[in-house]
């Protein structure tokens, strides 16, 4: 949990950065493209190319093009066709399809998670709703496309290091996760990146710089870590405290117009969210105990 609280934090901050600095100014295949790359430097040097499963180096490098590669490229697209509170709304159902696809994974289902995830969503519902545009139709499924990939590459790498334990530290392994991205958005770069728009200023410089060390490397390796650590229902919930974690930087930093009442209402929901799977999982372990010993 303490890992995917930190990352939360972190990728806060990187939202802002983003908005401010980048948007608009840099090309966003570009962008993602430098932070791969950047990321990639801090783990490939210490990647075990043998010695590993096959089947967990194919699955890492699947779970990086999916996580990050495939998530990226449509929710930059999906820009072109949403307005930003849209793209900002539109992102709550990432928790859904994580306890949906963890319960598909291992075959079962567990109302629990689900029930908790559909109230964060309806807590980041509540911080995020502006209303909607007439055309958002194609913008909405290629964001719903980015969800559903960031949403498998997380639990399929929870799932990957559960089925295929090895003695290695996952650090040692977590290369391959970049190395998928990069098959995906070098390829979108290429194709329909823009040249002309690079970076030309030493601040968007740095600041990629950071996306790339930081927000990238570090980030995905401490939230993906923090996946195999936490049940379903958590991992979704801390999906959407990114929303109003990534609204209260903005606030405090770059002062931006934020409906405050609104944030509270959607945080207290989404603490309420997390208190519901806790409290149900306990009840759920009690009831098995009592059951047992009857």
């Amino acid at each position: 949990m303490r890992y995917l609280m930190f990352v939360t934090v972190l990728w806060a901050f990187s939202f802002s950065l983003i908005g401010v600095y980048l948007a608009g100014k840099v090309d966003s295949y570009f962008a993602v493209l430098m932070r791969i790359m950047l990321a990639g430097l801090i783990f490939l040097p210490f990647t075990r190319w043998r010695g590993l499963p096959g089947r967990l180096k194919g699955g890492i490098t699947l779970v990086g093009s999916l996580q990050f590669g495939v998530t990226y490229i449509c929710l930059y697209q999906s820009f072109l066709y949403l307005s930003v509170p849209e793209v900002l709304l539109f992102t709550i159902f990432t928790p859904l399809y994580v306890t949906l696809l963890d319960d598909a994974i291992n075959r079962r289902f567990s109302p629990a998670p689900l029930f908790a995830t559909v109230i964060a969503v309806i807590g980041a519902g509540v911080i995020r709703y502006d209303g909607l545009s007439d055309d958002f139709i194609t913008g909405f499924i290629l964001l719903q496309i980015a969800n559903l990939a960031f949403a498998a590459g997380q639990v399929g790498y929870a799932n990957l290091m559960k089925r295929y334990p090895v003695e290695l530290p996952a650090w040692r392994s977590f290369g391959y996760f970049f190395l998928g991205a990069l098959l995906v958005v070098l390829p979108g770069f290429l194709v329909l990146g823009n040249p002309d728009k690079l970076p030309t200023t030493s601040v968007q410089w740095g600041i990629l710089v950071w996306l790339g060390l930081a927000a990238s490397g570090l980030g995905f390796y401490l939230w993906n870590k923090g996946a195999c650590q936490v049940d379903a229902g958590t991992l979704g919930i801390m999906n959407n405290a990114l929303v109003p974690a990534g609204l209260i930087v903005n606030i405090l930093i770059w002062n931006r117009d934020v409906d405050l009442t609104r944030l509270a209402i959607g945080g207290a929901i989404i603490g309420l969210s997390l208190w519901v799977n806790a409290r149900w999982n306990r009840w759920f372990q009690l009831s098995s105990a009592q059951s047992s010993a009857n």
